[in-house]
Formats: structure tokens, sequence, C-alpha cells
């Protein structure tokens, strides 16, 4: 059935007349038809045109560039680094769906039934695009294996990458579309926070993960159902209203909350958004001007201009970082430092008399002294000395915050926040000091965190990442088999092709 059938009024469909010029038009920007009287239909003419004329540019832009996604060819190099990022989602999922916030939502969508349309990561379930999204969200931030972004102030992958599977699913999409739905989803959930202005993740009034990721998702799939810029627009609308997120995910115990608030939640909106405007919901023509406005409500520092700056030619995706170790982002370069310590000098934890751990004062309250162990940065700083490294099963081990041998050298951990390294570029900076038993005092700082565009992991320890995280869900053979799948995803006639790979 064609999009121009989709109407409150079934029986407009069967119409053998010819379209009105009017009819014509909606058809072609996929809304509803309403048939009504001359002057009715004039009425609405009228509105029509002068809504049009009220767009921003910006607005126009950005659902311009969103609308043409489909149509445009990526550079070889953004499209390479977007399979990257789809595999390291994956392997995210997939892991998070053995953990706590991912059995949770697995169990909560297949109570809600739903027409089969795509599936729930790590089960047999196949269900509504919306609810899939929603769960293989929250299995994407089950943890802090996803990747991030950091000027976005944001968790892509575990928003986006849900999305867009599912709607791809949904409508049959390749794994070209695939790839550039993606990509799309990074520019604009990224260009998001830039244009709302958020200076600092510790005084932000709005949280950026749950903004960004929103956006960014409804991106992915407007464009993915191939919605014209209108239809964009009324997208962009229903995101807005949408959009929620308050920064107090940080005092979550269990990371299950915050796996809503990162991954579920932006997906889950971002999935209602394009599927209710595709089935004929009309919308606000422009949600970022006029006297109430996404800026107005959510700003700390309204940078419209920021929401289309370097389209086409900046591709967000480019400056976002995969993790090395799956734990919270901010404990990444504590970590790089303290292995590499420890890896020149030979030492071991009875070696170590003190160890100082300087950190960005902005973002220091993410990791310190929490109850989950994989974003507690003195944990995992006691327990990488202890056991000479750090593997995904002791970083998600709640027993081990209680290791007599881990917690004797927690007490001689020493964490001081730090505004120059707040302030220094690369951002995410640490500097790990141990004063060893024998008197020596050893120092490094962590300049380019391992996985960041300023040090990136290449192909093979991604691939690598993803095995080990697979593998134990799916078997080491379907592991291998979903690297190489993803490899060459531009290939795939079908997302649903992915679909034996992907499920328990």
């Amino acid at each position: 059935m064609s999009r121009a059938c989709v109407s409150i009024k079934p029986k407009s469909c069967r119409t053998e007349k010819p379209a009105s010029a009017h009819e014509a038009r909606q058809r072609r920007g996929g809304l509803a038809t309403l048939v009504g009287s001359p002057a009715k239909d004039k009425r609405m003419t009228t509105r029509a045109d002068r809504a049009q004329n009220d767009i921003s540019p910006i607005a126009r832009a950005l659902s311009e560039y969103v609308a043409e996604a489909m149509r445009r060819n990526l550079p070889v190099e953004v499209a390479a680094k977007t399979k990257l990022h789809v595999l390291d989602t994956l392997a995210s999922m997939l892991s998070g769906s053995r953990l706590k916030p991912g059995a949770l939502a697995a169990t909560y969508v297949d109570r809600l039934g739903g027409r089969p349309e795509a599936t729930v990561i790590g089960t047999q379930i196949v269900t509504s695009a919306m609810n899939a999204a929603l769960a293989n969200g929250m299995m994407g931030h089950a943890d802090e294996t996803d990747d991030s972004h950091l000027a976005g102030r944001f968790h892509p992958g575990c928003a986006v990458i849900p999305a867009a599977l599912a709607v791809a699913e949904q409508a049959g999409s390749g794994g070209a579309d695939l790839i550039r739905a993606v990509a799309l989803g990074y520019d604009v959930g990224a260009r998001i926070t830039m244009a709302l202005g958020f200076r600092r993740s510790d005084t932000a009034r709005h949280s950026t993960h749950s903004l960004a990721g929103a956006f960014g998702a409804a991106a992915a799939a407007a464009a993915l159902l191939r919605l014209s810029a209108v239809q964009v627009r009324h997208v962009l609308s229903y995101t807005s209203q949408q959009a929620s997120g308050i920064p107090f995910w940080s005092r979550d115990h269990e990371h299950v909350e915050k796996a809503f608030d990162f991954g579920g939640m932006g997906a889950r909106n971002g999935v209602a958004a394009a599927t209710m405007v595709a089935a004929g919901f009309t919308a606000v023509d422009d949600p970022f001007s006029g006297a109430h406005n996404l800026f107005t409500a959510l700003a700390e520092a309204a940078a419209p201009d920021e929401l289309v700056a370097g389209l086409g030619s900046r591709f967000e995706i480019m400056q976002a970082s995969i993790k090395k170790w799956c734990v919270g982002s901010p404990i990444q370069a504590a970590l790089d430092a303290l292995t590499l310590l420890m890896a020149e000098n030979k030492l071991r934890a009875a070696d170590m008399r003190k160890i100082t751990v300087h950190m960005p004062d902005d973002r220091l309250h993410i990791v310190n002294n929490r109850a989950i162990p994989d974003i507690c940065l003195q944990h995992l700083i006691a327990l990488t000395s202890a056991d000479g490294g750090l593997t995904f099963a002791s970083a998600h081990d709640y027993e081990r915050m209680r290791d007599p041998a881990v917690v004797d050298i927690r007490r001689r951990i020493e964490v001081i926040p730090s505004a120059e390294l707040t302030a220094a570029v690369p951002a995410r900076q640490a500097i790990v000091g141990i004063e060893t038993e024998d008197g020596r005092s050893l120092n490094h700082r962590t300049y380019a965190v391992r996985g960041t565009p300023d040090n990136p992991m290449d192909k093979n320890e991604v691939e690598d990442k993803a095995r080990d995280l697979t593998a134990p869900v799916i078997g080491q053979g379907r592991a291998e088999k979903l690297v190489d799948t993803v490899t060459s995803l531009e290939k795939l006639a079908s997302a649903i092709e992915l679909r034996p790979l992907l499920q328990a």
C-alpha cells in the first residue's frame, strides 16, 4: 500500500478519481489524505504555504540533509569507520543482553508483544521496531562497553544503532542504507548537543546523553523510512516534544535506569517519532524557531547554527571513540597510564606503596567512589593493580569490590581533581603517579586515550574486542561470521540477514 493510502479514512484509498493538485502535494509529502470541502482545502493550502515561509533556514537545511541521506555516498573512510562502530555496538548489545539491564528489557518487551518487525538481540524475540529499539538500546548501554562522542557528550551507538537496525529490519533496508543511516545519526546527535550549548557535564541541567541519542536515532530512522524534508521536520518536532533527560542518572546504583537514559529511551523515542510521521501524523513545521522552540526550552547557551555546521563535510562518526576498556569513559586514560607503568617497571601490587590519580574536575563525579564496579575509578585502579590487568569479567564482578586484596590497595589510592586537565587538549587526560616500596616515584600522563580519534584502535583491535564479547553469547563460529558480515555490511541485501547472527 502506498503512503498516500495511510489515512484515518480508509475509504479514501478506494477512490478512482484523479488526485487534485492539493492531494498530490500531500501525497508527495507522504502525509495522510484528508478529503474535505474546497473551502477547507483552500484554508489548508494557505496554512501550509504560510508555514513553509516561516521555516527557519536551519530547519530547512537539516531536514533536507536528512531526507537526502539515502541518496548520498559516504566517503570511503567514513563508511569504514561506521562499520567498526556498528560491529562494536552489536557486540555491546550481545554482551549486554546477558547483563541485568538487557535481561530486564528483553523480558519487558516480550510481555508487550507487537507486530514481528525487528529482532531483540541475544534472544528469539521478534517484536515491533519501537519495542526492539528500546530493548536493544538498553542492551547497548547495559554497561560501559559502548562507544562515546566527546564533543557531543553522549554515547551515540547505543541509541542510534538500535534505532537504525530496528527500522532497517522493518523497512527491508539493505546494509548500505544502514551504514548511511548510522553515520547520519551520529552527525545529528552530536550537533544537537553543540547547538544547545552545554558547557560542562557537571553543571548541565539536562542530560546530553539522552537528548543527543534521541535526535540521532530519529534522524537515522527518518532517513531509512525515506521521509520527505517536510516529514523530517515533523519527526524533529515529535522528537523535540519527547526530548527529556535529567543528569541524575549518575546516582543509579545498578546501571538499569542509566541504560534506559543513554540508550533505550532515545532509540525508542526516535523510532516512535519517525514511524508516527510515516503513518500519517502531522506536526509543527519547525521546532527550532518561533516564540517557543527547542532552544528556548532546553538550551544553556544556544548556538543554532551548530545544527548544520559542516554537514556533508564534517562527519561526527570520525570524532567518536571506541573503548579499549569496557569501563566508564573518564577512567580510560587512568587505566592506560597505570597498565603502562606496571608493564614498563614490572610492578606488582605489593610493590606499590601509594597510587595518585589526577583527573579532570568536570567529570570526576561520574566515576568517583561509585557503587557500580565498571564505573568506579578507585575500584578499577585497585582491581587492575591486584590482578596485573583487567578483563570484561573482572570489571563487572560486584564480589571483587569486597575482595580484601582489592580493598587493601584501594586504601592506598588518592584521587585529585584537576582544572588543568579539564582544560587540556586532547580531552579526558589523566596522570597516574606510583610511589614504590623501594623509594621510586613513577609518573605517566595519558594525553591521547587509546580508542579516541587522537589514538584510534585499529580494525584488528576492534574485531578482537567484538569476538571476545560475542563468543560467550553466540559461540565462536557465529562470532567470527558476525565480524566477517559487518566487514562487508554494504553487500547485505537486507538487514534481516543479520538476524541469525544476533539471536540467541
